[in-house]
């Protein structure tokens, strides 16, 4: 049996696109100062820190590191890869593909944005990574990450399908913290805003 670990999940600063961000690498808006100090005041300050690649994850997790441990960015903690999709308004995806779109969301499972991933992909990708981190010796892990990621780890904490999972709420600068005992996962909250 491993040791717990507690994650801290921290959805990225707003980029403010008005349309599906996947893989595409936008900058987060991280002006709001005092919403910043107070996530890392809310946040333990003995944590490794860890973010996926992209700029908008790296900044926000730089914004916040104080005196961190701070680890190697993740490509595997991407967002989904919305593959042909990305950069559309959801309008303009429903438009171009309305059976596939609508499978995408409503049975979140195998459906394949064209030329990007499923849910069960993104889902395997983040947790062979969470994995591969809870074997490590820290005990508490801040990892800035994306809505989709945050939410496949909500639904295998919580042992609840994909669709359900899809039903949470995650805001930008909110934390979902959920818990590994060794054993089991467990979820302690979820969308806190600090």
């Amino acid at each position: 049996m491993s040791r717990p670990v507690s994650w801290w999940w921290v959805r990225h600063g707003p980029t403010h696109a008005e349309n599906m961000v996947g893989w595409r690498d936008l900058p987060a808006d991280l002006s709001d100062h005092a919403a910043l100090s107070r996530l890392s005041d809310h946040l333990p300050d003995e944590a490794a820190l860890v973010s996926s690649d992209l700029s908008r994850a790296v900044e926000t997790a730089d914004a916040i590191a104080a005196m961190r441990t701070r680890l190697a960015h993740q490509k595997t903690l991407r967002e989904f890869d919305f593959g042909d999709w990305d950069g559309l308004h959801w309008d303009e995806v429903a438009t171009r593909d309305p059976d596939l779109s609508r499978a995408f969301w409503e049975d979140p499972g195998d459906h394949l944005a064209p030329n990007g991933e499923s849910w069960n992909q993104l889902s395997a990708r983040v947790s062979d990574t969470v994995d591969v981190i809870n074997s490590s010796d820290h005990r508490h892990v801040i990892a800035v990450a994306h809505f989709g990621v945050i939410l496949t780890q909500i639904a295998r904490a919580g042992n609840m399908t994909a669709y359900a999972a899809l039903g949470h709420k995650i805001d930008n600068l909110s934390v979902t913290r959920l818990d590994w005992d060794g054993d089991r996962w467990s979820i302690h909250s979820i969308n806190h805003q600090p």
